[in-house]
């Protein structure tokens, strides 16, 4: 029987994808109205000019050892103490942010919007968290069950404890939280898992990783010997030595099915 639970946080239980699609759908429908062209079109642009943008800053390979992706960065604050990459990452977002917006607005015809689309974006976003419809069920449900509860999350700190100041119900269900960011490595790195198992005081084969990436929450339990519950998204992706134990579509069917191992 499994005793202790990990999970990750964007994209398993918070729609990250939908608060960050939400602040696109609101901003450049708001730029269609006023410009005449096209929000998939502005999108679509903006979304490859954040992509080029965020690999031209000296912050970049932190973004990589931590997964912050680059439409996180389009809202961040960032500034983080605790790496200097993360202080830098601080210091140029703003840049970064405007510079996005600047070029893919530019590229679709639009000048001297970047400002406002900024700031839009990053209101809209700030006001749009999203829990999946059974994430608190689900963790009501585990926690009925004895399961013990950890989230382990990659991201700078400041952004992940603003996700969770916008989600406050979620946080009292976790025993620990482990952000990439405050431990120095992110998932897949096998040290961020060890850490997570000793605070938790548990073996590997006590515990389970549940997730929605295979490159990080899944490859990661499979190189410290957990099992680990891939929620799948339809993402159609493939990771060569990630190797899911069980592989569910929502949240409700990783409860039905940490359940069933439960009776075992």
């Amino acid at each position: 029987m499994k005793k202790a639970v990990f999970f990750d946080l964007d994209d398993t239980l918070l729609n990250d994808r939908k608060s960050i699609q939400t602040a696109f759908d609101v901003t450049c429908g708001d730029l269609e109205q006023k410009y005449g062209v096209n929000k998939d079109t502005i999108e679509s642009s903006v979304r490859q000019a954040a992509r080029d943008q965020y690999q031209t800053y000296s912050f970049y390979p932190v973004t990589l050892h931590l997964g912050i992706n680059p439409f996180e960065g389009l809202w961040g604050d960032f500034g983080d103490v605790h790496h200097w990459q993360l202080r830098q990452m601080g210091k140029d977002i703003s840049d970064y942010q405007l510079n996005t917006w600047k070029n893919g607005l530019e590229s679709v015809g639009i000048q001297g919007a970047e400002e406002w689309a900024r700031e839009r974006f990053r209101e809209v976003r700030r006001y749009s968290p999203f829990l999946y419809d059974d994430t608190i069920e689900v963790l009501d449900k585990l926690k009925e069950n004895d399961f013990r509860l950890l989230l382990l999350t990659n991201g700078a700190p400041s952004l992940q404890l603003e996700k969770l100041t916008m989600t406050p119900e979620l946080v009292p269900y976790f025993e620990h939280i482990v952000i990439s960011g405050n431990f120095g490595f992110g998932k897949p790195d096998p040290s961020i898992f060890v850490h997570a198992l000793k605070l938790m005081d548990v073996s590997p084969e006590d515990a389970i990783m549940i997730g929605d990436n295979l490159g990080t929450d899944i490859l990661g339990a499979t190189r410290v010997g957990m099992d680990s519950i891939l929620i799948d998204h339809g993402d159609d992706r493939k990771v060569e030595g990630a190797k899911p134990t069980y592989t569910v579509r929502t949240l409700s069917e990783v409860a039905d099915t940490l359940q069933k191992l439960a009776s075992v």
